[in-house]
């Protein structure tokens, strides 16, 4: 029997949660033409997820992509889709929760449920679910779909979604489902989740709209907003907690981060600089600005600013430095109250190994982590 509360805790006891963020992507979250950086082959993604799952780590969660952000290197340009990557990283690891990241208005809610069923058996309770509505117009051309005009109309067409697919979820043997936008009949999906119980749920609305709808759907709450201290991002932390009890809920929330770890903090900080100065791809950073209507014109500064966040990694909390200093930064992500943090290096394969050596012993000595050091990569 796989309780939600098992899956909640990503099946261990494991107090401050980490994860590997965007690994299904060619460059990951680092916008670079640093010649190592990550290429997000099959091969690559599935010594990952072992690596991994032998160190420790409690997930991986990919981002919901389709096409890249051209620039030099055409950042995020070559990606894994989310449900059969997640479905393969399943099969070959044994206690790490996987993510897939679903767009709900490009998958219909009949094919997904079924899919993330089978995703839900393969791992016997490891799957999980990031629920996003999408943003990027040229994507749902891809798929001849119109995202809804008003914004909140696209989380009434979210909340439906995730209605008939957890009604689809529970024990009904067969029903309707008529709502505003969704008109389905005659539904049944066998078989149910692994052990009786639904998948982790998570989203990252930002929006009033979409924060709401995290609370009211999720059971955890992803936030990638670049603090400029952590005073604000405890405030954000405990805002959204209160806002979960008065549901009645105990809502997690997450962050992310960047990762550079070295022996020296000079060594991790020209490593930095290397990659996100040096080698910057500044024309995707631009390209993604654009999507978004920003033009330097606008506001020169702003524009810059905004620039330069994209190449550290997308907005997130940088961790650069020696193993006690990402420890202490991820012991400080803790006490604002965060219960994990899903964060990116340049390249996963080459650099988790240092992590889990190093900065994993040192959590545990913190008692952020349980067993750390027990599980060495080979």
């Amino acid at each position: 029997m796989t309780t939600l509360q098992d899956r909640v805790a990503m099946h261990n006891r494991n107090k401050f949660k980490l994860g590997l963020f965007g690994a299904n992507c060619s460059n990951g979250r680092a916008m670079t033409r640093a010649p190592e950086r990550w290429l997000a082959d099959w091969d690559s993604c599935e010594q990952l997820a072992e690596l991994a799952d032998a160190v420790g780590i409690d997930f991986m969660l990919p981002i919901g992509r389709w096409r890249g952000y051209q620039g030099a290197t055409d950042h995020q340009g070559s990606t894994m889709e989310t449900i059969t990557w997640a479905c393969g990283l399943l099969a070959r690891t044994k206690r790490m929760t996987c993510f897939a990241t679903v767009h709900a208005p490009l998958f219909n809610p009949v094919l997904a449920a079924k899919e993330m069923v089978t995703a839900d058996l393969i791992g016997r309770g490891r799957f999980a679910l990031n629920i996003v509505i999408g943003w990027n117009e040229s994507e749902f051309d891809m798929f001849g779909i119109r995202q809804q005009n008003a914004h909140e109309a696209r989380y009434e067409f979210g909340q439906e979604w995730i209605d008939a697919i957890l009604r689809m979820w529970g024990p009904e043997e067969e029903f309707d489902f008529l709502g505003k936008h969704l008109q389905l009949r005659g539904l049944r999906l066998k078989p149910k989740p692994h052990g009786g119980s639904r998948p982790l749920m998570m989203n990252a609305g930002s929006s009033p709209s979409g924060r709401a709808f995290a609370l009211r759907n999720c059971d955890a709450f992803f936030t990638a907003t670049r603090f400029p201290d952590l005073a604000d991002a405890a405030k954000e932390v405990a805002d959204v907690k209160a806002a979960g009890r008065a549901l009645g809920k105990d809502t997690g929330v997450y962050t992310v981060g960047q990762v550079v770890c070295r022996p020296t903090r000079k060594e991790a900080q020209d490593y930095w600089r290397y990659w996100t100065e040096e080698t910057a791809d500044w024309g995707a950073a631009e390209y993604m600005l654009a999507l978004k209507g920003r033009k330097r014109e606008d506001d020169p500064e702003g524009y810059d600013r905004m620039r330069r966040a994209l190449v550290h990694g997308q907005s997130g909390y940088d961790m650069i430095g020696t193993p006690d200093d990402v420890a202490d930064d991820l012991e400080r992500l803790s006490a604002a109250g965060f219960d994990g943090v899903g964060f990116s290096f340049l390249n996963y394969l080459l650099e988790l190994p240092y992590f889990a050596q190093e900065v994993l012993p040192r959590l545990q000595r913190k008692g952020l982590r349980e067993n750390a050091g027990l599980l060495q990569p080979a």
